[in-house]
Order: C-alpha cells, then sequence, then structure tokens
C-alpha cells in the first residue's frame, strides 16, 4: 500500500530545495482551489534561472497546486494567475495543457514536470514577443546613430588616391635633379658600377679622380644612403651619364 502522505511530503522538501524563493505555502483562501488543504504557489517566468534577478521581468506566472489524498495516483489541484502581464485567454490554454500533461503522469511525482512544462509554454508564449521588443529597440538605436559625412574608402578610391600621391611624390623628385638628366638617351646611360670604375667618381672629403683635362669639369658628388633606393637609382644614372657625356666632349674640343 502506497504511503500517499510521506511522497507528498518528500516532494514539497524536493521543491523547497530546487525553487527556493520562487515556492512558498499561501493560505487556502488565496489559492483559488477548492480544498482546505495545504496550497502552494510557485512564480515562473520565461526568463533562464540564471537570468538576473534585479532585473524588472515582462511576465510571471504563479503556479498554484495543492495536493488530493491519493496524489500521485489521482492529479493534483491546480490553478494559474497572472502575476504580470499575462492574459486572461492564455492562462485558459496554459490550464488545460497542465490538466493534460498531469493525466499523463499518474503515478509518480509529477510538480516539477508540470513547472517545466509552463515555463517552456512562456518562453514561446512571451518570449518571442520580448524579443521583437528588444530587436525594436536595439533598430531605433541604431536610427539615432549619426552617420559621418563624407566619401566613404573603398578599395577603388583608395588605389586612386595611391596613384596620385605617388605621381606627386615622383614629380618631386624629378624637380630635384637637372633637366638634362631626365632628357639623356638610354644608349648614353652608364650604371652605378660604370661611373665608379671609370674613374669619375670622387668620395666625400677625399681627391678627386680625373682624366686629362677633366678635372676641372667635374663636381665632387656625395653620395648617401637614400640614393641607392630603387625608385632614385635611374635618375642618378641618367645625371651620370649626362656629366659623362658632357665631359667628352670638352675632351675633344681642347684637343
Amino acid at each position: 500500500m502506497t504511503d500517499h502522505v510521506q511522497e507528498q511530503e518528500m516532494e514539497i522538501e524536493a521543491l523547497e530545495a530546487i525553487l527556493m524563493d520562487e515556492f512558498k505555502e499561501i493560505h487556502s483562501g488565496e489559492s483559488g482551489l477548492s480544498t482546505s488543504n495545504r496550497c502552494f504557489q510557485i512564480t515562473l517566468s520565461p526568463q533562464d534561472d540564471d537570468a538576473d534577478q534585479s532585473t524588472t521581468r515582462p511576465v510571471q506566472l504563479a503556479l498554484i497546486f495543492s495536493h488530493t489524498e491519493k496524489y500521485p495516483d489521482e492529479p493534483p489541484l491546480l490553478n494559474v494567475k497572472s502575476i504580470r502581464g499575462i492574459h486572461t485567454s492564455d492562462l485558459k490554454v496554459l490550464k488545460e495543457k497542465l490538466e493534460q500533461e498531469a493525466s499523463e503522469n499518474l503515478g509518480m511525482a509529477m510538480i516539477y514536470t508540470l513547472v517545466t512544462t509552463a515555463k517552456e509554454w512562456l518562453s514561446e508564449r512571451y518570449g518571442q514577443d520580448a524579443d521583437a521588443d528588444n530587436a525594436e529597440e536595439e533598430e531605433s538605436t541604431k536610427d539615432e546613430v549619426i552617420v559621418p559625412h563624407g566619401e566613404p574608402v573603398t578599395v577603388d578610391t583608395f588605389l586612386a588616391w595611391r596613384e596620385r600621391f605617388e605621381a606627386e611624390l615622383a614629380l618631386e623628385r624629378a624637380k630635384l635633379m637637372p633637366e638634362s638628366a631626365l632628357t639623356a638617351p638610354k644608349e648614353k646611360k652608364l650604371t652605378g658600377r660604370q661611373w665608379f670604375e671609370s674613374g669619375r667618381a670622387t668620395v666625400k672629403g677625399g681627391a678627386p679622380v680625373t682624366e686629362g683635362s677633366d678635372e676641372e669639369d667635374e663636381e665632387d658628388i656625395d653620395f648617401d644612403d637614400d640614393d641607392f633606393e630603387d625608385d632614385e637609382e635611374d635618375m642618378l644614372e641618367h645625371y651620370l651619364a649626362e656629366k659623362s657625356d658632357s665631359s667628352s666632349h670638352s675632351s675633344k674640343r681642347t684637343a
């Protein structure tokens, strides 16, 4: 023979340990149930159990129950009340759902199962509405963001800017070279190595190496580290080739 009273007491102790502040005993006159037995209320909401308790919850539900004499071999007495934001029509739907669930779980403690079912229903019914409200709030916040004025930077606009910048940089560098160095024929150009091997170059601070009457025509040329960068070497070779060509003509006139 089943000891229904002991089984009911064990279930109440388990619910108190699991639900803690959400579980409390209430007077039978507050329950809305037709009984003088002990009545209990469980407060439920669609939020997860680890949600911030200080946050104001949009909807809350009170699940009220009382054990009957032969529970769990017969269903408990059930009632649902809105604490905040739940429509009366939804309460009726939920109560029918819980009564159906109870009839399917006869013979075993079922209150926590009913609590889980009620929470899932709240999340499906009201959790989506809360998400929609949050989405609308986020959308309105986006609309209030001030969009900065000006042309947006894209790959195309960046490449166009870089071409203009490199052209302007090349023009500035060209202004630093003699005009003759930029117009010298390619066949007259000497490489840097050829220029040094020809004996026309001078070392900064040293005596110039000259050929014949070229001594007075030659100029000291200082070489810094930057002179050997790839993008300036062509200009230097143009300049040196022009100087070499000018010196050759001068030697022929002297002869």
